[in-house]
């Protein structure tokens, strides 16, 4: 095969995988912002047509996405949109308290200079945190609340852990979404993150988990009991 031939099968194929993602991406949001809701069921195309793209890269990204429990593929039926029971809540929030807890260790384990750039950042985003919630910005808050926790995720330098992480955080969206108005006003979080800050710039791996998970499961546990307490069976 000619440079030129290999080039363009190299473009080509690029050029497929960045539509594929981009399907991914905007599938994912439809079903985060509730444009797909949960038990929505429709075909491969109609879903390609509702989200202005061609068949063939929805038809992947849907396959990925049922990979991650997002969707369920049934004979006859089409795509259906997973919903998500309380106890499902759970498990995902349970796989969140792991995976956090480990990228703290493994932020804390680094070395001083790079953990200075990591806490730094942090500080930055719980001040904004700190921001959102003085101008009773909820939807910002929740956000920013997002970045903070994928940026400790991802800041830990282990690829796995930040897929485990995306899947579970997309998953966990739904409910932090529709329980935004029903909780109290999250003014602990603020100083549950300097814990972990705090944890991270003398580099106690054993602390900074602490914090981590114990952040984690109060949100786990009160997010759960919430969609108990209104009845959220599916979700």
């Amino acid at each position: 095969m000619s440079t030129a031939a290999t080039l363009f099968g190299e473009a080509r194929g690029e050029r497929k995988s960045s539509l594929v993602e981009a399907a991914y991406d905007a599938m994912k949001q439809a079903i985060r912002d509730g444009i797909f809701p949960p038990g929505f069921q429709g075909s491969e195309l109609e879903m390609a047509q509702r989200l202005g793209m061609s068949r063939t890269p929805v038809h992947q990204a849907i396959i990925r996405l049922e990979s991650e429990g997002m969707v369920q593929l049934k004979p006859k039926r089409g795509v259906v949109i997973s919903a998500l029971t309380p106890f499902d809540m759970k498990e995902v929030y349970d796989v969140i308290i792991a995976v956090e807890g480990m990228a703290a260790i493994l932020v804390a384990e680094m070395s001083s200079a790079r953990r200075d750039e990591i806490v730094t950042s942090m500080e930055a985003l719980n001040a904004e945190l700190a921001g959102a919630l003085d101008r009773d910005d909820l939807t910002g808050w929740a956000d920013l609340d997002a970045r903070f926790h994928a940026f400790l995720v991802e800041s830990s330098g282990n690829g796995r852990l930040r897929k485990i992480a995306k899947v579970n955080i997309d998953q966990s969206y739904r409910a932090r979404r529709l329980t935004l108005n029903l909780r109290p006003k999250p003014v602990h979080s603020i100083e549950e993150h300097r814990l972990i800050i705090d944890a991270l710039k003398v580099g106690d791996a054993m602390q900074a988990r602490q914090m981590a998970q114990n952040h984690k499961i109060k949100a786990r546990d009160l997010i759960v009991d919430l969609l108990k307490r209104y009845d959220m069976k599916h979700l």
